[in-house]
């Protein structure tokens, strides 16, 4: 039996948080939202789908960058209200240029960029 997307949880906009991570080294590389057509495609096509919340419409990761994700495997949690999609990053996951979009780390009681 095919994998159904109607069967998650998603919040009352009709979203569901995914957390994209690095499949060979486990690094978490960004959070973007899905909502069930979402899935489905990234599910079909192997290219992670995104929707984006401020433009409105479907956003395929690296589609105008270059920057793309490959899916690996995408995972449910226990209560099936966020997915972890583990891709093959090509180039940086985050907007700024940089890897990861966790670049920022709280060190005592100090915001400090880890990351450049």
């Amino acid at each position: 039996m095919l994998f159904d997307p109607s069967g998650l949880k998603y919040n009352s906009d009709g979203l569901i948080p995914a957390i994209a991570q690095e499949a060979g080294t486990g690094e978490v590389l960004m959070l973007a939202w899905m909502n069930a057509e979402a899935v489905a495609r990234t599910l079909d096509t192997g290219r992670v789908t995104y929707w984006s919340r401020s433009r409105q419409q479907f956003w395929v990761k690296g589609e105008t960058s270059g920057n793309t994700q490959e899916l690996v495997e995408m995972r449910l949690d226990c209560d099936r209200d966020c997915l972890l999609v583990q891709v093959r990053q090509t180039g940086p996951a985050c907007h700024t240029g940089r890897r990861s979009c966790f670049f920022t780390a709280i060190r005592d009681g100090q915001e400090v960029q880890i990351e450049t």
